[in-house]
């Protein structure tokens, strides 16, 4: 009774209520799933019927393309009266092709020549990918090389301001010791801290610091000493007199005694 009872139907569920009972309603709805049942079916029976269409037509024509050309083909049968055997090369001397030229079966639905302008669009596409490479590399290398060209420049430079305050603190000495108290140029000595500033009268004057290189100041700087005081900062060394130092001193430049 109990097993009865479970198997019967709510009539007064949330389920039972909400059921459409509309006259009619559930046969057309079980119509229309058995018809779309059906068409689905058809389909998948159309798809298997040309999918084993198709595997039979590959399957009959890989058997006639393995299949040696018996006496029946007139082709063949012409050949053997001109002499040919079966396995023999084509040509009088027997220097062609032995094996039927190969037959492609286009299996795609894409045109003619689809397929050489996809490899032509690769191979162009491989080619800007090298070249993107080549350009990228050339970069770093042009900025490797600028690199070092400006490192290289750098590092002069702080060098030939290295020999300027060497000059001017060697300039200084020698002056003094011959009693100058006034520099030539007022960038031959180094300046205290303090003097660091100066008029508007000295900015407006030829030979500036603002005026000058490190390079051009460094020239100037050691001829003096040389024609002045005949002392060469890269030999470190005080000559007697000119004689002594065109003879002695290799040069006067910093190149010069590398």
């Amino acid at each position: 009774l109990s097993m009865e009872g479970d198997e019967e139907e709510d009539y007064m569920s949330d389920l039972f209520l909400k059921q459409d009972v509309r006259p009619g309603l559930p046969m057309v709805r079980r119509v229309k799933e058995a018809i779309q049942k059906e068409e689905k079916q058809k389909e998948a029976n159309e798809k298997n019927r040309q999918k084993r269409i198709k595997e039979e037509e590959k399957e009959r024509r890989d058997l006639v393309l393995k299949s040696a050309l018996g006496n029946e083909n007139k082709g063949f049968a012409l050949l053997q009266k001109m002499g040919y055997k079966s396995g023999q090369a084509l040509g009088k001397s027997g220097e062609g092709i032995v094996e039927p030229i190969p037959l492609n079966i286009k299996t795609g639905r894409s045109g003619l020549g689809h397929e050489e302008l996809k490899k032509r669009k690769a191979e162009e596409k491989l080619e800007n990918y090298r070249q993107k490479l080549h350009m990228k590399k050339q970069a770093n290398e042009q900025a490797a090389d600028q690199f070092r060209i400006r490192f290289k420049t750098k590092q002069e430079e702080r060098k030939m301001e290295g020999d300027l305050r060497k000059s001017q603190r060697a300039c200084q000495q020698l002056d003094m010791q011959k009693d100058i108290d006034v520099p030539k140029e007022t960038w031959f000595w180094i300046e205290p801290e303090e003097e660091n500033k100066k008029d508007e009268e000295d900015e407006e004057d030829e030979c500036t610091s603002s005026d000058l290189s490190v390079s051009e100041k460094l020239h100037i700087l050691t001829a003096y000493l040389r024609e002045e005081h005949f002392y060469c900062i890269w030999c470190g060394t005080t000559y007697e007199d000119s004689e002594d130092l065109s003879s002695n001193c290799p040069g006067d430049s910093a190149a010069d005694h590398d």
